[in-house]
């Protein structure tokens, strides 16, 4: 596969080092030109101007015709969705070298087929880089920083390294492969194999953690006569060991799922349940 990619890339315009500079000034301005009305067209545009002037470097007007076809609406996962960057890329190539054939590309496919993909590819992203591989790293680097260990600190800057490696692979993947890319990625069933062994994962991940980090007990026991006590942890410890922690993460999760995902609402009411439950004597942190 190396291979073949590296017979085609031998026959683009563009080089590792322009793909590269593209993908450098996408990560650095993707959300810096938000707006309601464009999203990130602006920073898109920026980012595929230098390419795009190297592809279109005999024809200004083919030029600026592509840099206006760019600041029209877009708005899509930056990482993952940085194989759109690579795919325009390779249709602009397309038009450029094909500008007097009747076979050119028209700009409502290039615009069309890079709308086509924002939603889907957004998903997907989202899904992968937001949903699982941040919260596993920090999650991570959380675990190692309560426990005392300097690497903790360290840890959080792998997941930009991620999206840069990931990002530019992306790229450079829509770019030598094409139209083809996203097609390919789609039927090859390898986007649902890696969510799901991803959910998988971080699911594992946040158990363990939820099992280490969250300690709740009960101090409650019951005395009588010539008895020993009776102690209701060492009775929840005999049912199942670490079955409170277990029952407040659930009650958590039942929270989100019912009441919608209020976060500081949630954050009050383990206050104040907290309070209540240690003034009483009824529930503390061990």
């Amino acid at each position: 596969m190396s291979s073949n990619l590296d017979e085609i890339q031998k026959q683009r315009e563009l080089t590792n080092r322009d793909l590269m500079k593209t993908y450098a000034r996408w990560y650095l301005s993707v959300e810096v030109s938000n707006s309601y009305e464009r999203l990130q067209a602006l920073a898109f545009c920026n980012a595929l101007s230098g390419s795009l002037k190297k592809l279109y470097k005999d024809d200004d007007q083919g030029y600026r015709e592509a840099l206006i076809r760019h600041l029209q609406f877009y708005n899509s996962e930056g990482t993952f969705g940085a194989v759109i960057h690579g795919v325009v890329l390779s249709m602009e190539e397309e038009k450029a070298k094909s500008k007097d054939s009747s076979d050119s590309l028209s700009e409502e496919v290039i615009t069309g087929f890079k709308t086509g993909l924002m939603g889907p590819i957004a998903g997907i992203g989202d899904t992968l880089i937001w949903g699982t591989l941040k919260p596993i790293i920090l999650a991570l680097a959380s675990s190692l920083a309560l426990s005392g260990l300097f690497i903790g600190g360290i840890v959080p800057f792998l997941f930009p390294l991620a999206v840069i490696l990931i990002g530019y692979g992306m790229m450079k993947s829509g770019y030598l492969l094409g139209k083809d890319s996203v097609t390919k990625l789609m039927k090859s069933g390898l986007i649902n194999n890696l969510i799901n062994s991803a959910s998988i994962l971080g699911l594992f991940m946040m158990g363990a953690l939820s099992s280490t980090y969250i300690k709740v007990s009960t101090p409650l026991e019951f005395t009588f006569k010539n008895a020993e006590p009776i102690v209701i942890q060492d009775i929840l410890d005999q049912i199942l060991v670490g079955i409170l922690p277990l029952a407040a993460v659930f009650g958590i999760y039942f929270y989100f799922k019912l009441r919608g995902q209020y976060y500081n609402r949630l954050i009050m009411w383990l206050i104040v349940i907290s309070l209540i439950t240690g003034f009483f004597g009824i529930l503390q942190g061990s």
